[in-house]
């Protein structure tokens, strides 16, 4: 009996000892594996592995995209006055060997090492601009650089940064007033220099169309005189042609038409004689009279 117990625990050890050499990556970390201290290998791919127990140890990191909200430093610009920087950083571990021999594998550690990074880039950045250019102007130049200059001096402590990005710019209540006040002013300046270059464009455009109006009148004025002009040539030779058909009807034909235009006025008196003369009765009265051949 002892002895199968003795077989039994040999087993349970041996099971013991063959579980606790099996570890698992997960895709979201990554692992070192330690032999004696020593690291022995940085790049284990995600999945099942093997360790010896009591001499290999592992020991895991998170990869994932990690942020960094530092608290908001209180920088100088170029003109010497000061400003509150509130910004974040996107980081991840990018070489976990190098991660772990410059920062003993400490999170909080690389976070307050990257931090001061950033505080240093802000305030290299600030320093080379004015509050106006670094509040309006320049903001995305600052981002883009100190995204480059950080990941460059963190490269070292083998972390990637993906993005710095500036939340918000405070200034002090003096400082705001004045920068508010000079932007103002610019606004309004370059308002009123847009203004007058609209005000400009429309009298260069009404002057255009105003020319353009005279020349497609004067245009249409001259086609209608040709047109008449066409018109009454040709009225006159149907009035010809027709006189010569027949004389004595176009004679009576005109003679009836001076008759109508004159009825209508309804204040003129007519005196006909034997010839055919129509004289106006009011001329006659005012010792003017004229004789007025009908048909004219």
């Amino acid at each position: 009996m002892s002895g199968r117990q003795a077989m039994v625990g040999f087993i349970l050890i041996i099971l013991a000892l063959f579980y606790s050499s099996l570890f698992t990556v997960d895709q979201r970390f990554g692992a070192i594996l330690f032999q004696l201290g020593e690291v022995k290998e940085d790049h284990l791919k995600p999945g099942l592995h093997f360790k010896i127990p009591m001499v290999q140890n592992v020991r895991w990191f998170d990869r994932r995209i990690q942020t960094l909200d530092a608290p908001p430093a209180r920088l100088l610009t170029y003109e010497k006055k000061h400003v509150l920087v509130d910004a974040f950083v996107k980081w991840r571990i990018e070489d976990m060997e190098r991660f772990y021999r410059s920062t003993g594998g400490g999170t909080a550690d690389a976070t307050l090492r990257l931090g001061q990074i950033i505080k240093d880039g802000l305030r290299n950045e600030f320093g080379k601009r004015t509050i106006q250019e670094a509040v309006s102007e320049q903001r995305v130049e600052i981002m883009a650089s100190l995204t480059g200059k950080a990941g460059a001096k963190a490269d070292s402590l083998g972390i990637e940064v993906l993005d710095v990005r500036i939340k918000r710019i405070d200034l002090p209540e003096g400082v705001s007033e004045s920068v508010f006040r000079r932007m103002e002013a610019e606004r309004k300046s370059i308002a009123k220099q847009l203004r007058a270059e609209g005000s400009e464009a429309s009298e260069i455009i009404r002057a255009q169309a105003d020319r353009e109006n005279e020349v497609l009148l004067a245009k249409a004025f001259s086609e209608a005189e040709s047109i008449r002009a066409e018109g009454d040539a040709l009225a006159s030779d149907i009035y010809a042609r027709a006189y010569s058909q027949s004389p004595e009807f176009f004679d009576f034909y005109q003679r009836i038409k001076v008759y109508k235009e004159s009825f209508l006025k309804g204040d003129n008196h007519f005196l006909i004689d034997a010839q055919g003369l129509l004289v106006d009765f009011d001329s006659i009265l005012e010792g003017s009279g004229r004789g007025i051949k009908s048909g004219e």
